[in-house]
């Protein structure tokens, strides 16, 4: 095993321990690869994480390994600069995340064998208040990632018609991801509710293909708009995280014209760092255009009225004011006939 070595990243040093250790058996990408990785894709990944309180998918010995997410960054033996915002899970309790300030707390975070990096879509600054909706595009069993493509037009079309600007990107795996940058000013229920208000909407221009069917067996062959992936303590991979994955596939911000054409093994450790020297960050303008969540807020009143109220949250969480019953509904049948 190769020695520990010192690396000087964002003017901070950090320690690379290990660098030969096999991180993905299948390509054979070690370590120091990981490192050098989220270093070349410093601008990008710091677009997607700056004072992000952030937690860490870490694989100490590699895929195959022990994995496990930290959420709490340990009192000792961490860098005197790292910092760490606090954050409030659903059921009240709270913990010190990683919260990155600079490149080399990604840095760090990949020496301690971090594969995935899954943000809260709020800043420090708000930590209680969204700056960003996620809309996770997620094929179901029979549909594939040129479905999700075209359901993710779709939802462009809608945010076209709002005057909204959507930045798509890959899951790393099947899926798709759109980000719309927020003003931080509502609570993660108003969130949310905003992105079931335009779920709602793209599956009725499309409902041949799109489902907001919270329960598995009634979505059928189509695409999954996963709306809560906007409740409290609810992440995703982040742009240019790379994915536990035999391929190491990234996360990988996309122009809106390329998503016909891509598939989701073009992107991964080797080719996103050329595709930014060669096209630049697809999403550097994120931060410009922040939305007014309001039209979305009336759009869920309106189907609230029509008898489309709230959806189910996840079996972990409180049971929230509004929601409906956390029941499947073939188990509700049958409790009835019963």
């Amino acid at each position: 095993m190769a020695d520990a070595l010192e690396i000087e990243v964002a003017g901070r040093p950090v320690r690379l321990t290990s660098p030969d250790r096999v991180m993905f058996p299948e390509r054979g990408f070690t370590k120091r690869d990981v490192f050098e990785y989220y270093v070349a894709v410093g601008d990008g990944i710091m677009r997607a994480l700056g004072n992000r309180p952030t937690t860490l998918q870490r694989f100490p010995e590699g895929i195959g390994g022990e994995m496990f997410f930290q959420k709490r960054v340990p009192a000792r033996g961490v860098p005197p600069w790292l910092e760490t915002a606090q954050i409030a899970f659903p059921s009240g309790r709270k913990a010190d995340e990683l919260c990155p300030a600079d490149l080399a707390h990604v840095a760090w975070a990949a020496q301690m064998g971090t594969i995935v990096f899954h943000p809260w879509p709020v800043r420090k600054a708000h930590v209680d208040h969204p700056d960003e909706l996620r809309i996770d595009l997620d094929p179901q069993p029979g549909t594939d990632f040129a479905d999700a493509a075209v359901v993710a037009g779709e939802l462009k079309a809608v945010l076209d018609e709002l005057g909204w600007k959507g930045w798509p990107k890959t899951s790393g795996g099947r899926g798709v991801h759109v980000y719309v940058r927020i003003e931080p000013k509502w609570t993660f229920v108003e969130a949310r509710r905003a992105v079931i208000a335009l779920a709602r909407e793209v599956e009725r221009r499309r409902p041949d293909l799109v489902t907001t069917k919270w329960w598995k067996e009634e979505r059928g062959a189509r695409v999954f708009v996963d709306f809560n992936q906007m409740a409290r303590d609810r992440t995703i991979a982040c742009a240019y995280s790379l994915r536990a994955n035999a391929r190491a596939t990234a996360s990988t911000p996309l122009r809106w014209e390329e998503l016909p054409d891509v598939e989701p093994d073009d992107f991964d450790l080797r080719t996103v760092p050329e595709r930014i020297t060669k096209l630049g960050d697809a999403h550097a303008g994120i931060d410009e255009s922040p939305h007014d969540i309001t039209p979305l807020l009336e759009w869920a009143e309106r189907d609230a009225a029509n008898g489309e109220g709230d959806m189910p949250y996840p079996p972990e969480y409180p049971k929230m004011p509004g929601e409906p019953m956390r029941v499947q509904p073939s188990r509700a049948r049958n409790n009835v006939e019963q």
